[in-house]
């Protein structure tokens, strides 16, 4: 029996309520301008994404799941999405060691499971660089997960400013564990 490739897919529309021209996805986007003029609604058919509000990946950045979504305002976006990442599945562990300084200095820890509130778990002030091992991650700027998020994938990230994210302070992080 040959297993089935899960097929990846989001499908953009010019405006809200899924009207308008429409481009599908099944894989990342640095600029949604060389198929859409604008995108202000959105449908998750399969898997994860990320959808940022300016092109590269840059900007305020909103987790997607399966589902629809008829006006980008509906999840906080407050402009046209203007790129977006896939967001693979993943099976296995989840790592990632935070720094309170940028350039992996100062106090620091690994964490391997989601937690609501750093400063109060680990006495951290900041997270200010981090080195993701395994998986994939949601670290948002509130405890308990709420206000702007970054998505972080395996890698190092020495620091936080140099994908956009000066002066954030990361209280909370989230392993994106769902199926999609």
């Amino acid at each position: 029996m040959e297993l089935q490739r899960l097929k990846y897919e989001i499908i953009f529309y010019e405006d809200r309520n899924f009207q308008g021209r429409s481009y599908e996805c099944m894989s990342d986007c640095s600029d949604m301008s060389s198929y859409l003029s604008r995108c202000n609604s959105c449908r998750v058919e399969n898997g994860c994404f990320m959808v940022y509000d300016r092109p590269n990946y840059m900007g305020n950045q909103y987790f997607l799941r399966r589902g629809e979504y008829s006006d980008y305002m509906s999840f906080g976006m407050s402009d046209s999405i203007r790129s977006c990442r896939l967001i693979p599945q993943h099976r296995g562990s989840y790592r990632i060691r935070i720094y309170e300084r940028e350039n992996f200095q100062g106090p620091n820890h690994e964490l391997m499971d989601d937690c609501d509130n750093i400063m109060d778990r680990y006495s951290l002030s900041d997270c200010q660089s981090c080195n993701v091992i395994d998986g994939h991650w949601l670290m948002y700027e509130q405890p308990h997960y709420r206000g702007r998020m970054v998505y972080l994938r395996p890698g190092e990230y020495r620091s936080m400013r140099d994908i956009g994210y000066s002066g954030m302070r990361l209280s909370s992080a989230r392993r994106i564990m769902d199926s999609c």
